[in-house]
């Protein structure tokens, strides 16, 4: 499971340190791509195939929303690889989507982790309200 929330730096090549903890459940090689809230999603393989498996059941022909999610989501993604000190490589489009420039957080969410710029990563968390979210979760069972 990928919890927790790590502090990091984007280098001016567009690299990144990948926590350790993620690294082990990520693996060598994992997918990123855009994410919603202007954040980018990380998966590993085995999580990526298996939104793969659930993409082909979208109704592709006659659903615009499913075209629009699936264009969003699997256009953008790049498979990536650590290298020697842990680090990843975001491409330009994706550092943009996620405006991504100096100090980024990076957070486990489950079964992926998110990569936010700092700043919008706290503007995000400014506008929660714990109350409301204990309230929907109440909702939900949880």
């Amino acid at each position: 499971m990928l919890i927790g929330e790590y502090s990091h730096s984007i280098d001016a090549k567009g690299r990144i340190i990948v926590p350790a903890k993620f690294r082990t459940e990520l693996g060598e090689r994992f997918i990123v791509t855009k994410g919603f809230d202007g954040c980018l999603y990380g998966y590993s393989l085995e999580e990526w195939k298996a939104i793969e498996e659930k993409v082909k059941t979208l109704p592709l022909v006659t659903g615009k929303d499913a075209r629009n999610f699936t264009r969003f989501f699997f256009s953008s993604a790049i498979e990536c690889e650590l290298d020697s000190q842990g680090r990843i490589l975001i491409s330009q489009n994706l550092r943009e989507h996620a405006a991504l420039e100096k100090e980024i957080v990076i957070i486990g969410v489950s079964s992926r982790i998110e990569i936010w710029s700092k700043q919008k990563w706290d503007e995000y968390n400014a506008m929660q309200d714990s109350d409301d979210i204990a309230d929907k979760m109440s909702l939900l069972g949880i």
